[in-house]
């Protein structure tokens, strides 16, 4: 039985005696990482509870671009104990990923609360107290599954541009249709970038500005996944301590396809270098020259955020999470969904597993430890 904790405030007199539930675990998001969470803490028959502020599980997945696929094949696209049905060394669309999240909530009969959002974590004496806005949780363990997708990042100069510019983040890009006439930049060179520019440039014209040199990367060698050939060759096992996997972690990740390349020899997209500023209706780039827009698309990533966890020594100079394979430096506070968490595969659905399983692992023997 999880022990019981003391809340250090409570909104009400009448919270502190009907809003109180003890877990042995809390998983704060219900993504895929919090998911696969509950399958490891489900087989270890404990007291958890995962919680959401989304109103449906999968609904990030749902929300992206019409046209998104995986650039992962459905081997490689699977949760432990349950595989993603279809064709192996194809490609799922974002509606599948998302209907297969709502399946294997269901058949694993998990205990999900959604429509919950975190306001704030504080360590007890025997735990955790988390503050959410239906109710308060008390936890032995907390996990923190909201992955790396939490705030967009979009340069401060944004402000700077007319009004009369179409600007989105690529996580509020649907389909061509919510851009006016006129040409479309879109700045950033992943994967997402990628195959948003090359649906655009087959309407408009289009640019890309990136801030490196780009590399690609096949889909398919041979008939089969590079993720398969990666697979066998050991690189989705290769460790984020280790020296090749410094080196990988370094270059980045390339971009997944061929379309994006074949674009730009043709000309049918024009690569521009990376974005300085922008003022009015014109960016500006590191070689000094200038572009006059109608449309941008930022697809320049997301930033971590974790100001409602109310606790000191998780945060590096760097601005990044401290952990070793997901535990912290606070005893029983874990992170899962991380890219690079413990290896090259942690970023993709099936690894996610691999790092679930060594938390509850560890979580095991502290308990053991705790109850000896």
């Amino acid at each position: 039985m999880p022990k019981k904790h003391t809340c250090e405030y409570f909104r009400s007199e009448s919270e502190k005696v009907n809003c109180i539930k003890s877990y042995e675990t809390v998983v704060i998001g219900a993504g895929q990482a919090g998911l696969v969470m509950g399958y490891y803490l489900k087989n270890d028959k404990v007291s958890f509870l995962i919680i959401d502020k989304g109103k449906t599980v999968g609904e990030i997945w749902k929300n992206r671009y019409d046209s998104l696929k995986l650039f992962t094949p459905r081997m490689y696209s699977s949760l432990p104990g349950l595989s993603l049905e279809g064709k192996q060394h194809s490609f799922p669309t974002k509606d599948e990923v998302a209907d297969y999240l709502k399946l294997y909530l269901e058949l694993l009969e998990l205990p999900v609360q959604m429509d919950t959002e975190v306001l704030s974590v504080i360590k007890t004496e025997g735990g955790f107290c988390v503050e959410t806005t239906k109710g308060i949780f008390n936890a032995t363990n907390m996990v923190v599954a909201t992955g790396p997708f939490q705030k967009k990042r979009v340069p401060a100069f944004s402000n700077l541009l007319s009004g009369n510019i179409v600007q989105l983040h690529s996580s509020e890009y649907k389909n061509p249709s919510q851009l006016q006439k006129g040409n479309v930049l879109v700045v950033g060179g992943g994967n997402s970038g990628a195959q948003i520019a090359v649906e655009i440039a087959e309407e408009k014209e289009t640019y890309i500005a990136v801030s490196k040199k780009l590399s690609y990367f096949p889909l398919t060698i041979a008939g089969k996944s590079v993720f398969w050939w990666f697979d066998k060759l050991g690189i989705l096992k290769v460790t984020n301590t280790s020296f090749f996997g410094n080196i990988i972690r370094g270059k980045g990740d390339p971009v997944f396809g061929t379309e994006l390349r074949n674009a730009i020899k043709k000309g049918g997209i024009i690569l521009k270098g990376r974005v300085t500023s922008a003022l009015d209706s014109s960016i500006i780039f590191e070689d000094s020259t200038t572009l006059e827009v109608s449309n941008i698309i930022w697809a320049t990533g997301f930033q971590q955020e974790y100001e409602w966890l109310r606790m000191e020594d998780m945060i590096g100079n760097k601005k990044e999470i401290i952990h070793n394979r997901g535990g912290s430096l606070i005893k029983g506070l874990y992170f899962l969904g991380l890219p690079w968490q413990s290896r090259r595969g942690s970023s993709l659905l099936q690894g996610v597993g691999y790092d679930a399983e060594y938390i509850v692992e560890h979580m095991r023997r502290q308990n053991y430890e705790r109850d000896n």
